[in-house]
């Protein structure tokens, strides 16, 4: 069993044509831990090409996950997928049948409370899938929600500052919301990038959640059988409540 959980960057920038190769074989390297699990689960049930569920609740639901799903193709090295783009709307959750008899499911990003919102429905079968040996990979929003107790976006707690905030756009409290339960602490992601290191350090401390993990961009964080894995170009953040305050240490790739 594997769930992935990543940060990825959100609109791509330009960059030279040798630092764009860079950027594409590092995003196969980041998919291919997932495809190459949810491969061996098809060949399990005697399927040659593996089936996907590619979830998106992202406003681009549409263009997000056929992207999603390029990228699966691609981290697969050849072997064909069968990737089921899955979208959705608020107030128009995921059904339980739309990832029925599936080899792995992918939940992109998107706003956050939204992409939980549209998940929720089906919380309780995306427990037992994963529970039976379905790998499930989370991309920025996806990865947030797959914890036991999912951060919002909010940026305040107690009406302090904790994260950075747009310019005369003063930010949310940040709320804590029953998540899908894989991972038993909060996750958090784009985290060096965003300056939300500081976020996660409050959430334990206030004692709002018990324990964090915080992801870089381009960085996937593996949860299987064993020790924590990391790969790509960032760390893994893990915030734990510590005598007189936290403990903050990093998981390298």
């Amino acid at each position: 069993m594997q769930h992935q959980a990543q940060a990825r960057s959100g609109a791509p920038r330009e960059r030279p044509p040798d630092r764009r190769r860079r950027d594409h074989c590092r995003g196969r390297a980041l998919y291919a831990p997932f495809v190459h699990d949810v491969a061996q689960r098809a060949a399990a049930a005697g399927r040659t090409r593996p089936r996907i569920a590619v979830i998106s609740l992202h406003p681009e639901a549409e263009e997000k996950a056929a992207a999603l799903a390029e990228l699966l193709a691609e981290a697969a090295d050849g072997v064909a997928i069968d990737a089921r783009l899955i979208t959705g709307r608020p107030g128009e959750p995921i059904r339980p049948d739309a990832i029925d008899d599936v080899d792995g499911i992918a939940v992109g990003g998107g706003i956050v409370e939204e992409v939980r919102a549209g998940l929720e429905p089906v919380f309780a079968e995306l427990r037992r899938q994963v529970a039976a040996g379905v790998p499930y990979l989370g991309v920025s929003a996806g990865a947030m929600v797959a914890a036991e107790g999912s951060l919002g976006g909010g940026s305040r707690i107690g009406g302090v500052v904790v994260s950075p905030e747009e310019d005369g756009e003063p930010g949310g409290e940040l709320e804590i919301e029953a998540g899908i339960g894989l991972i038993d602490v909060a996750v958090d992601v784009h985290v060096a990038q965003r300056g939300m290191l500081s976020r996660l350090v409050a959430a334990v401390e206030s004692g709002l959640i018990t324990g964090g993990l915080g992801i870089d961009e381009r960085t996937a964080l593996i949860v299987g059988e064993g020790a924590l894995r990391v790969e790509g170009a960032g760390s893994v953040w893990r915030v734990l409540p510590a005598e007189g305050g936290v403990l903050v240490s990093t998981i390298g790739a």
